[in-house]
């Protein structure tokens, strides 16, 4: 059996830091320019150098997102970004355009080249095609069920990867290929700009009817839905059945996302691959996975396509929620205290939860005593991203998250 991947989004420097810490063996990530996540802070020349270095000094990979439909006008430049990512050290590029694919072949011939979900490679045919082309990986449309992977992975040359979304939020278009945000905003959504139009709350005019103000709101409930709102992709109890099917990267979407998204999803995949590479035999589903995937910000969960049931992936409200509140983050470890990153309120009394890829994982303690930056004993933590000297019973390790239970 291959080694499996687990695949993980970074759209700044700090959920890169914690996407490594938490356990993924890759992240994916952007340039200022032609990645199709431009509202993310994302990363300078400077800063895509530092940490393409930074993952393989952890024995980690680094791809490098080049995956906008591209004009004319996208061109310029471009050559140039392709050296410095090669230079760099980009283990590869994650390409949707024949024409961007066809430069980077003619430039970096040696860069290795992972086909987006954008360019929807839907079938056996279509993604030996992309491979002949110089694809070392393809990156899976998500409209795929498992038998369909499976024939797609019996069709190709063995060294070719497929690689697959397991997480996260799905696009009600086609493979994510969707004009609502150009449409309504002029932000090109398959350059980057997309501003998530399919979240928001609709309306319909009856057309007899049009122009006299009577609208009627698309809710959700038992008989109507919010029609282009999907729920989230999650994978994380078929595994086993993805690696079956021939997927060995398993791919988590999100650089939009919290720190504390990445690192609550990571850690829960990461425990998961681990648990089925060491006895793929006695993998099975267990509730307690999603438990903890409810902990971060989720829609409703769907498996999509995967298991051939075409489980509808809209039907969806468009908020978030999330059974636990991001506390803060460990900073640093020193003398029975931790140095806490506050995210958002908690109180003397109050119990905490630790998020860690240790043995701490799921811990849980009360706050008994705190202390502000200059030393003064508190019972309120109420000032965002204040450092906060805290007595905790476990022994922490830096990049570690705190959390509570919303029910507390």
């Amino acid at each position: 059996m291959s080694k499996l991947e687990l695949l993980a989004p970074a759209g700044d420097m700090e959920k890169l830091e914690t996407a490594f810490y938490f356990g993924a063996d890759a992240c994916y990530f952007a340039g200022k320019k032609w990645g199709l996540r431009a509202f993310s802070e994302n990363f300078d020349n400077d800063s895509l150098a530092y940490y393409i270095n930074y993952a393989h000094k952890l024995g980690k990979k680094a791809y490098i997102t080049v995956n906008i439909q591209a004009h004319n006008s996208d061109f310029e430049g471009l050559e140039d970004y392709i050296h410095h990512l090669a230079k760099s050290g980009a283990d590869a590029l994650i390409v949707s355009d024949a024409g961007v694919m066809s430069l980077i072949k003619q430039v970096e011939p040696n860069m290795a080249i992972h086909l987006s979900t954008q360019a929807c490679a839907s079938n056996k045919y279509s993604a030996k095609f992309w491979a002949d082309a110089g694809a070392k990986r393809i990156i899976l449309a998500r409209e795929l069920s498992l038998t369909e992977i499976k024939e797609i992975r019996d069709y190709l040359p063995p060294e070719v990867e497929l690689e697959a979304f397991v997480h996260g939020a799905m696009c009600i278009s086609y493979s994510g290929r969707c004009l609502l945000s150009n449409y309504l905003t002029g932000r090109d959504s398959n350059r980057g700009q997309c501003v998530q139009a399919c979240r928001w709350e609709y309306f319909i005019t009856e057309r007899s009817r049009l122009g006299q103000g009577e609208e009627y709101e698309i809710q959700q409930d038992d008989r109507s839905t919010y029609i282009l709102n999907s729920k989230d992709l999650c994978m994380i109890n078929y595994l086993d059945k993805m690696a079956d099917a021939g997927v060995t990267s398993f791919k988590i979407e999100g650089r939009m996302k919290s720190a504390y998204y990445v690192a609550n999803v990571v850690n829960v995949y990461r425990r998961a691959l681990d648990e089925y590479e060491k006895n793929p035999a006695k993998f099975k589903a267990d509730p307690a996975r999603i438990v903890e995937l409810e902990k971060c910000s989720h829609r409703r969960f769907t498996t999509g396509f995967c298991l051939g049931e075409n489980d509808r992936e809209y039907s969806e409200s468009s908020t978030p929620v999330s059974t636990s509140t991001f506390i803060g983050i460990v900073k640093r470890v020193k003398g029975g205290y931790c140095f806490v990153e506050q995210r958002n309120r908690f109180k003397v009394g109050d119990k905490l939860e630790i998020l860690s890829p240790t043995d701490t994982f799921n811990k849980t303690f009360i706050v008994e005593e705190m202390y502000n930056e200059a030393g003064e004993r508190m019972d309120d933590a109420n000032k965002v991203q204040e450092v906060i000297k805290l007595k905790v019973p476990y022994k922490l390790t830096p990049n570690d998250l705190l959390r509570m239970d919303k029910k507390e």
